[in-house]
């Protein structure tokens, strides 16, 4: 069994969090400046070319891309033949996220309790969400998710009879609420199936899916073109000026569920759309 000392998690959650937030990723430039071809309202084409101008200086100027630097979502794909050693793994993925929001001079978002509001100054404790797989590595993705368009998110228990159909309408009802709230031009995830929290964990991972990328199973990439298809005819544009280019993607995960249920979730991402992995390998003990 190979091992990885928490030292490494830390330095690796610290980088992921700085340079997610000051960087944007090439995958998602490239959607934004195709879209800014394909886009027919002045305003709209205005506002695509704030939105990559904006993504330039942050990553040449070395500031955040936007002000509100999210609250730290970090998916781990833990190898089942890995040991992680010098102590807790959360607790290790908990300090990254406190060096890299102070070490960056991110924006510290995160209350310690959604009651009293007083916040943890350091924007700890992260969400995690944790998956045993094989091998004998770690991979960590770091997801900081702003709450303007975390906030448009939305669960709905649909029952079996309402189908396919049920699905898409509530999908693009969610969308059509948001508006201009999550930035757009926007990424919308959507989770179906398992249960109510499976469906919305679903709905977040779809979201870090590379641009361009469709559900490998073509009965769902048809489902997700038809979507977009739709969303994009609402009118609601690049940063709700009106336009195309409302949404970038509909990305669309699914898994199996009880006879009696058909939970759907919808979450939403901006149009920075941040996320950043990294893989690291474990070594072994000589000791």
């Amino acid at each position: 069994m190979k091992e990885i000392h928490i030292d490494r998690i830390i330095e690796a959650v610290e980088g992921l969090c700085i340079e997610a937030n000051y960087k944007m990723n090439g995958d998602l430039k490239k959607a934004l400046g195709d879209a800014l071809s394909k886009e027919e309202s002045d305003l709209g084409k205005e506002a695509l070319g704030f939105i990559l101008e904006n993504a330039r200086l942050a990553e040449t100027e070395h500031i955040p891309i936007c002000q509100d630097t999210g609250m730290t979502v970090v998916f781990v794909e833990l190898g089942q033949d890995v040991h992680i050693t010098g102590g807790p793994l959360t607790e290790a993925i908990d300090e990254g996220v406190r060096r890299g929001y102070v070490n960056g001079y991110l924006r510290k978002s995160i209350v310690r309790d959604p009651f009293d509001r007083i916040n943890t100054g350091d924007n700890t404790p992260a969400v995690i969400h944790y998956e045993l797989v094989p091998g004998e590595q770690i991979k960590i993705t770091v997801a900081p998710k702003g709450f303007g368009s975390e906030n448009m998110g939305a669960l709905k228990m649909c029952k079996p009879y309402e189908g396919l159909e049920g699905v898409k309408s509530f999908v693009l009802e969610t969308v059509d609420k948001a508006g201009a709230n999550p930035c757009p031009p926007m990424i919308v995830g959507v989770g179906v199936g398992g249960t109510m929290e499976k469906a919305a964990i679903l709905a977040k991972k779809a979201l870090l899916r590379p641009q361009g990328q469709k559900n490998a199973q073509e009965r769902l990439a048809i489902i997700e073109d038809e979507l977009l298809t739709k969303i994009n005819a609402m009118g609601i544009g690049p940063a709700g000026f009106g336009g195309r280019m409302t949404a970038l993607a509909v990305n669309m995960e699914v898994f199996p569920t009880h006879i009696a249920g058909l939970p759907v979730a919808v979450n939403i991402n901006c149009h920075v759309s941040r996320h950043l992995s990294v893989v690291l390998e474990g070594i072994e003990n000589h000791a």
